[in-house]
């Protein structure tokens, strides 16, 4: 077999039969970290190649417009997914009177800067108001001034005008946005500070529920995620569908709480309560927060394995880590860490024909592996293709990947050889494609990868 110079990445075996020859290859897997669209650390309220927020400190407000690149190298990990969250008074400053330009900026910097797009519209939160049009509409409110919670205006939210307002803003940007190529998915966000959907002034379930619901139509076409705070309401969304999310991970008792911290009184119990919540991630994606950064765990005396083992448990695709530095010592579990976030797949075994015909059906077989701990959440059609150095053609396989949980998946069925294709030579090659383009888009755990994308497996002698 020396003459298949190409094949370095795989194991090649040729059996003859008394039908025909079958080749059986098995790739070589990689043990880099691979940056796919919808997984792995995120930037937050940044893009990837712009400055990380210095020290502990970070901003909930999102940006209205383009953010500068760095001049010079940004000390933060590679990352697909670009999180902004904006509130609801820089959306509609004035009744009705939407500033797209805000999200349009936000898809624009993602898609430039190779990332997909998550994002929440917040209505307030203890620093950032309601729009002053909504608080001087002669809607309700919910605390007084002399309240302990007074000096914000915090919106009765079972008022029919706050109802209609905010699902009438859901609507309008769902209208917009759904299915957008660059939109990788929406938070839930209902009431309460960030619209996180707790708190002292929640309204009754109902209303809790037409503000949910707003969203699956709203966005029928983009992944969801909802907080993970009130379990009836998570429990709610994610049998609809939904994903969740969490934004204390990591805290294992904070200075002045270490009589009760998330990780270990509030998290794995909530999961707990209802079996189907162990199941929400094999149909939506589930993305944490870090409780302040990886800088003050290091200052509270965390020990990051368990904080990362346990994402890794709960199934997570993404995390927020505040768009702020990782300690230098914690940066290679990080690394080892991001291996295995979010999906991971690898073609382990590859079977068909030496040889057939074109304008033929071809039988093949394929056993694919993710090694990651989620699946996709999105679509990524697998594609094989047939080349030589002056012909090729290629065809979409019957598989969805996003039903590829961790473990094994098994492809058996033929696939279509091109009549237009001349008799010679032909290397076999594979890729998950872009929907939209149709171009590889998703780095596979094996080696084989070439310029253009394809992973060339195999070879074929097409007559």
């Amino acid at each position: 077999m020396a003459k298949h110079h190409w094949l370095l990445a795989v194991t090649l075996w040729v059996a003859t039969t008394a039908v025909a020859q079958t080749v059986i290859v098995r790739p070589k897997t990689i043990d880099d970290v691979l940056l796919n669209p919808g997984i792995g650390i995120q930037t937050f309220q940044r893009f990837a190649g712009q400055a990380i927020y210095p020290g502990l400190r970070w901003s909930e407000v999102g940006p209205e417009g383009k953010v500068s690149d760095s001049e010079g190298n940004v000390d933060f990990p590679p990352s697909s997914v670009a999180y902004v969250r904006w509130f609801w008074s820089q959306f509609e400053p004035q009744r009705g009177k939407y500033r797209w330009e805000i999200l349009d900026s936000a898809l624009d910097e993602a898609r430039k800067h190779h990332q997909t797009l998550m994002i929440r519209i917040m209505p307030y939160d203890e620093k950032s108001p309601l729009p002053e049009w909504y608080i001087q509409s002669g809607a309700k409110r919910a605390n007084k001034p002399g309240d302990e919670d007074g000096k914000i205006w915090s919106p009765d939210s079972s008022d029919p005008l706050y109802r209609q307002a905010w699902s009438e803003l859901i609507r309008e940007v769902g209208q917009r946005y759904d299915g957008h190529p660059d939109l990788d998915s929406v938070d839930i966000s209902t009431v309460g500070y960030w619209g996180e959907g707790w708190g002292p002034h929640l309204p009754d379930w109902a209303v809790q529920q037409e503000l949910i619901d707003v969203y699956f139509e709203a966005f029928p076409r983009t992944p969801k995620l909802v907080n993970f705070d009130e379990l009836r309401a998570l429990v709610y969304a994610t049998r609809r569908g939904a994903g969740w999310r969490l934004d204390c991970w990591g805290d294992m008792g904070r200075p002045g709480h270490q009589n009760w911290s998330h990780m270990f009184d509030l998290y794995p119990e909530q999961l707990a309560r209802d079996p189907g919540l162990y199941d929400a991630w094999r149909t939506g994606p589930v993305s944490l927060e870090s409780c302040g950064t990886p800088l003050a765990w290091k200052q509270w005396g965390f020990d990051p394995k368990p904080i990362l083992d346990q994402a890794l448990l709960w199934h997570a695709s993404s995390i927020n880590i505040k768009s702020t530095a990782i300690p230098e010592e914690w940066k290679a579990q990080f690394a080892e860490f991001q291996k295995k976030l979010g999906y991971r797949f690898a073609l382990r075994r590859l079977e068909h024909p030496a040889e057939a015909r074109a304008g033929s059906m071809l039988p093949v077989k394929m056993w694919w592996q993710n090694t990651g701990s989620s699946p996709a959440y999105h679509e990524y059609p697998l594609a094989m293709e047939f080349r030589s150095k002056t012909a090729g053609a290629s065809v979409t396989l019957p598989v969805d990947v996003r039903k590829w949980l961790p473990g094994d998946s098994v492809y058996e069925g033929s696939v279509y050889l091109d009549a237009s294709l001349p008799p010679g030579e032909y290397a076999v090659r594979v890729a998950m494609l872009d929907p939209l383009t149709r171009k590889p888009l998703i780095r596979l755990a094996m080696e084989g990868r070439q310029e253009d994308g394809w992973y060339q497996v195999s070879e074929i002698k097409v007559r």
